[in-house]
This record gives structure tokens, sequence and C-alpha cells, in this order.
């Protein structure tokens, strides 16, 4: 109920701050458990997925976040599930795995961490053990925007143009015989080249939209 009171509210503001827009919203399955794999260059990340993506998500946060009084309270509420970056968190891959056997959708950032924009990092590799384990669709999702928006670093976010991409859905099989890490590695790399792929898009998209802005003579 609170989920779905406060996304149009939250969009409507994420427009008026960020001109936010998204592209290829058709890719995110209209029904059944799917992933989203993304990039991640701000704390803006995941309402702007999340309010692009035309069904509820849930996401994986860092821990330290629910600690925070009230914040942390407010987006457990939301969907957010707590994630401990100090090593393998099998509570965390546990309940991502049930939002997905109950049919849910669940943004998670392959990469772990912020890094600053533009820049893609290799990713670990708890999204690909969940893709794989699961078998559910992956769709890939690239942020354009956040990381000019909120960058690491500063105390409040500013007004930038912000783009999300969505891509086709990847389909990963489960892992088989003795050597999981690399089939895990293959699938982590294989995701990461698709949000490059659409990192590349949505950069081109950007110069044929400047190119056909008017010549403004003062």
């Amino acid at each position: 109920m609170l989920y779905a009171i406060c996304k149009p509210i939250v969009v409507v503001i994420m427009k008026l701050l960020f001109r936010l827009e998204a592209h290829g919203t058709e890719h995110v399955p209209a029904t059944g458990p799917f992933l989203i794999v993304a990039n991640h260059s701000s704390f803006l990340d995941p309402p702007l997925v999340g309010g692009m993506t035309p069904r509820r998500l849930t996401f994986l946060a860092k821990a330290e976040l629910f600690r925070v009084p009230v914040f942390g309270a407010l987006i457990r509420r939301l969907g957010s599930q707590p994630l401990r970056r100090d090593g393998g968190d099998v509570a965390a891959l546990r309940t991502a795995q049930r939002v997905l056997q109950d049919g849910g959708a669940l943004l998670v950032f392959p990469e772990g961490t912020r890094g600053d924009e533009g820049v893609l990092r290799p990713a670990k590799p708890g999204a690909a053990l969940l893709a794989m384990q699961t078998g559910v669709p992956v769709v890939p999702a690239y942020v354009r925007g956040s990381g000019r928006a909120w960058p690491r670093g500063q105390r409040l976010p500013r007004p930038a143009k912000v783009v999300v991409t969505f891509g086709p859905p990847l389909s990963f099989a489960r892992p088989t015989g003795a050597d999981r890490k690399a089939q895990y590695e293959a699938a982590s790399r294989r995701m990461m080249a698709a949000i490059a792929e659409l990192k590349d898009e949505a950069v081109r998209g950007a110069g044929v939209a400047g190119a056909r802005r008017p010549l403004q003579i003062h």
C-alpha cells in the first residue's frame, strides 16, 4: 500500500528535478518473476529505476542504511531488503530467491557499490548466482545521469537530466559440473556487457538529441 501511494509522488518529483525519462520499458515482463541488473552511480538509482519500471520492485540495499532512524524503517516498508557487503550474505540471497519464487521483481546492482558516472566496473558474483539458480529472465538497465545528479561525496542532489534504458531480457541456464565459479563469472561478464551496450545506446541518443537542438543566438 505504501509503495503504491509513494511511487507516483516520487516519480513526479524526479521528473521535475531530473527530467526523468525511460526507454525500452517494453522489455520489462508484464507478469512473472524477473531480475533487473543495473549500473550504480548514485543513491538515486533505486527510486529512479523503480519509478520507471511498470512493476513493483524489491531491491537489496546495504545493511547500514537500515540503521538510519526513520529512513531505515521507510525503505524496508517500501520493499528494500538489507544486504551485508562484508562477505557472502546467505540470508539476503535466500530473501531474494523467495521474492522471485513468489513471482516478484527484484532490482540488483551487480557492481555492488556506487561508482563514478559513466564508469562500469566488474560485477560481483551475487547477481549471476541468483540468476542462474532461479532461471528467471534478467533485464539489463542503464541509468545515465544519476551520478551527475547526486555523485558520491555530495551532500544533496542537484538538477541533471536522467534517462533509464532497459534492454531485452537475458536468460541463464543453471550451473552444471564442478567449475561453477567460472560459470558465474561468465554470466557476470555477460550482464555487464549488456549494460555496456545500453550505455553506448544512451550516449548515442544523447548525442543525436544534442545535435537536433536549435542554435540559440544571444
